[in-house]
């Protein structure tokens, strides 16, 4: 059994052997966060926590009696450990903290160890079946699902997941999530969650250099973070009915792979002509919004670790947020900063769809023209695929679901971030 190291918070300043504004002090028997209350206190605890992580301290307890909820929780973010996990002891906390704290780390810690799993241990099938499981072991009362896979995907019209999935051996895979709690089969849908599930992006003909492609075992971090939501918004009392779609595929290279100039034509009626195949998210998610409006649901919210002109936009700090719908991002923005997570909303108007012309179909899949905004052209591809995207649709690119290499704040890997925020949506939308 491993020894528990006792972490105090304290006000006041480190002795000063520490050194000049210490975060951290060490007793014999435990350690002390020293906070300037003129900074972030969670960032400062998240990057204590980090710190004692990279220590290589197996666990913490949490002690003394100025900690807080949400400071407990940045202890937890940053103390994690992708070949551990963050065992966090919460220390004097009432029953219903506890069961916060614990829901919240069951959710989270799901995504971030689903993210890290290697490709080869996670297929499309494999990412399906995986978050249909999770989320029937919290309520299975309220929650059907199937499955749609390889050829059937064809037969159903979801040419997107076939197309960009028929490059691998494994194939591509659709989960269909119903959770209704109502208990009227008939009760309309008041949220379709679309989530990207790429389980490995190699950029198809469109190769990926070896740094690009040593990090897309990620790329299916939207559909673990719509997920981790869901669950966390069931374990939180949602009562109402989500429809999840995750959209999961391998983007591979082989003499059945999709290539470039390909045309592909959704149910939908929009054609789309292929320029980049390492732009795939978008034709996978394509395949679930249609799905969603064929619901009539009434609010539609899809993720997806999708453009890298996110990342450059706003740095793996923030989830980058797109929509037409003023009101929906306020929001949103409103959730993010309710729940202790980072969200920027990036421009998307009609006219951007102007920017992904073809000459031979509705749409292309990439922008081509100079100047354009990579982030917001994919979000309006994906309008394409919104029957009304103007009102109740909104996309997160999820620019800080990954840290591809370690920092002060969060390990390498999966961090979970984001899933706070759809939760808190569903729950107050």
């Amino acid at each position: 059994m491993s020894v528990s190291l006792a972490i105090e918070i304290s006000m006041s300043a480190a002795p000063e052997q520490w050194g000049e504004s210490a975060l951290l002090s060490f007793q014999s028997d435990h350690a002390t966060i020293h906070i300037n209350e003129e900074q972030d206190i969670i960032r400062q605890i998240q990057k204590a926590a980090r710190k004692l992580s990279t220590m290589g301290i197996p666990e913490i307890t949490l002690t003394g009696e100025l900690w807080q909820t949400e400071w407990r929780w940045a202890a937890n973010q940053g103390f994690y450990n992708p070949k551990t996990g963050a065992n966090v002891n919460w220390g004097e906390v009432s029953e219903q903290e506890a069961s916060l704290l614990d829901t919240r780390k069951l959710a989270t810690e799901w995504v971030r160890e689903m993210i890290n799993k290697t490709p080869e241990d996670l297929g499309p099938s494999q990412l399906a079946l995986q978050a249909a499981e999770f989320l029937s072991e919290l309520d299975s009362k309220h929650i059907t699902y199937r499955f749609v896979n390889g050829e059937e995907l064809l037969k159903q019209g979801y040419v997107g997941i076939y197309n960009v999935g028929r490059g691998s051996v494994r194939q591509g895979a659709m989960l269909q999530l119903d959770y209704n709690p109502t208990g009227n089969p008939d009760a309309p849908y008041d949220v379709a969650l679309v989530g990207k599930g790429i389980t490995f992006d190699s950029g198809g003909y469109s190769l990926k250099g070896n740094d690009g492609m040593s990090v897309m075992k990620s790329d299916m971090g939207g559909a673990a973070t719509v997920t981790g939501a869901l669950a966390l918004a069931i374990t939180q009392g949602l009562k109402k009915r989500v429809k999840l779609l995750l959209c999961c595929a391998e983007n591979l290279v082989s003499g059945h792979a999709f290539k470039l100039g390909d045309i592909i034509q959704y149910k939908n009626g929009v054609s789309v002509e292929i320029l980049n195949t390492d732009a795939e998210g978008r034709l996978v998610l394509a395949d679930g919004l249609i799905a969603a409006c064929e619901l009539n649901a009434k609010v539609i919210i899809d993720a997806a670790t999708l453009t890298g002109a996110a990342k450059m936009a706003v740095g793996r700090d923030y989830n980058s947020i797109l929509s037409m719908d003023d009101d929906l991002v306020h929001k949103t923005l409103t959730c993010a900063r309710e729940e202790n997570e980072q969200a920027w909303p990036l421009p998307l108007a009609p006219w951007h769809t102007e920017q992904i012309g073809s000459a031979f179909a509705d749409i292309a899949n990439s922008g081509s023209a100079e100047g354009t905004a990579g982030a917001s052209t994919a979000a309006a591809f994906l309008s394409k695929f919104v029957t009304h995207p103007e009102k109740n649709w909104l996309h997160f690119d999820l620019s800080g679901a990954y840290q591809k290499s370690p920092n002060d704040l969060w390990a390498a890997g999966g961090k979970g971030h984001g899933v706070r925020t759809i939760a808190k949506l569903l729950l107050e939308l």
